[in-house]
């Protein structure tokens, strides 16, 4: 069995090589192996791209031409109106763009072994709630400002604290680690603030009530929405709201297959390789709902193309074309006369190695029958010139 591998060390990559070994089924017969490293090689011959080929040019057409017949824009998860989703051209062009501030950020929570098979959809619902950001507003039913002196009182929902697990206790940790310069009073019922500050007018107060409505109490930060889900033999939560790096530290979670849509979130706890990974999938995500067919090969390169500086950059003027080394390239995709006139004041050279450069200044491109060029010794000749 190693000696039939071995044949096919030198024609096949390290890495194919590595994962066939790891991936053999036990006591495979060597017909078997022969027929298997064959198709392997085969596959490997056909996914080589000939020297001089645009690889850039044919992957843009081949994800821009789908992209056009692309119409969904969202859609809403099981009737709740809060969760929506963004789809089609909208998630593509939110992706490629690299933006950080996303329409609608989501999580795909998936549990541990008891909680995801053995739940009842009753418990589920109530580890959910645990996760949900719950601010002092969702459980409050009132606040007022007393005129005399200035005094915030806050009243709560008992039932909904009962329903949430929380106590007063725990509220008025809360409310202490993260407001300042504050006495806080428990009246059992109701919670009175009052600022240590001797000059407060009703201004003030009145911006302290605001803060405190969304001071965080119970649950992830950032997750507005929970919906547990189940996708075949497993419960998952899907939620409307992004908080990877504290989603990941709870104990029910399985952080091995928890995701976000968020990339940049992935970049900042996973490394810039889990998100080269996400845009991936990501955008395969899209093609696929829509019944597109693109090849995934092309999508790699876009995805190399944004994280290839080790960072995340999305293909913009300020990401990826801002890197660009030629001048022409940069000036062809947005604002030409600025990139042309920065160049002029340092005096930048421009080699003219890419495709873009050359259609613009009407020469050959160094792609196909392009790339070679060809050096002739000139004759040398007989005697010398008098």
């Amino acid at each position: 069995m190693a000696d039939i591998i071995s044949e096919y060390e030198d024609r096949l990559t390290s890495k194919i090589v590595d994962e066939i070994r790891n991936n053999l089924p036990k006591g495979v017969s060597d017909t078997k192996l022969k027929k298997i490293m064959e198709a392997v090689y085969g596959e490997y011959k056909t996914a080589k791209v000939h020297p001089g080929e645009s690889v850039g040019l044919i992957s843009a057409e081949s994800i821009g031409e789908p992209g056009t017949q692309m119409t969904l824009n969202t859609f809403h998860f099981a009737g709740v109106a809060e969760m929506n989703v963004t789809l089609g051209l909208p998630r593509i062009i939110e992706i490629l763009d690299g933006r950080k501030a996303l329409e609608n950020p989501m999580m795909e929570i998936y549990l541990k072994k008891p909680h995801a098979t053995g739940k009842k959809i009753e418990e589920l619902r109530q580890l959910a709630l645990q996760i949900k950001e719950t601010k002092l507003k969702d459980i409050s039913t009132e606040f007022t400002i007393s005129i005399a002196d200035f005094t915030i009182e806050v009243k709560f929902d008992r039932e909904k604290m009962k329903e949430l697990e929380l106590t007063m206790g725990k509220v008025l940790d809360a409310i202490t680690k993260q407001l300042k310069g504050y006495n806080i009073r428990d009246n059992k019922d109701s919670l009175t603030l009052k600022s240590r500050s001797k000059e407060e007018t009703f201004n003030d107060a009145y911006k302290t009530k605001e803060k405190i409505k969304e001071i965080n109490v119970k649950g992830v930060k950032g997750i507005s929405q929970v919906l547990p889900v189940k996708r075949e033999e497993e419960f998952i939560i899907i939620t409307a709201g992004s908080n990877l790096a504290d989603v990941l530290q709870l104990e029910e979670v399985d952080a091995y297959r928890t995701t976000t849509n968020n990339i940049f979130e992935i970049e900042q706890v996973l490394g810039i390789e889990a998100a080269r990974q996400a845009i991936i999938n990501e955008i395969f995500k899209v093609i696929e709902s829509q019944g597109l067919n693109v090849d995934v090969r092309h999508i790699m390169l876009v995805a190399d193309t944004m994280c290839v500086s080790g960072t995340l950059k999305g293909i913009t003027r300020y990401g990826v074309v801002s890197e660009k080394s030629s001048v022409l390239a940069r000036a062809s995709f947005e604002t030409p006369i600025k990139h042309i006139i920065n160049a002029a004041l340092v005096g930048e050279v421009d080699n003219l190695n890419s495709v873009i450069e050359n259609v613009m200044v009407n020469q050959p491109v160094p792609i196909g029958t392009g790339l070679p060029s060809l050096t002739v010794k000139a004759p040398e000749k007989k005697g010398k010139e008098k």
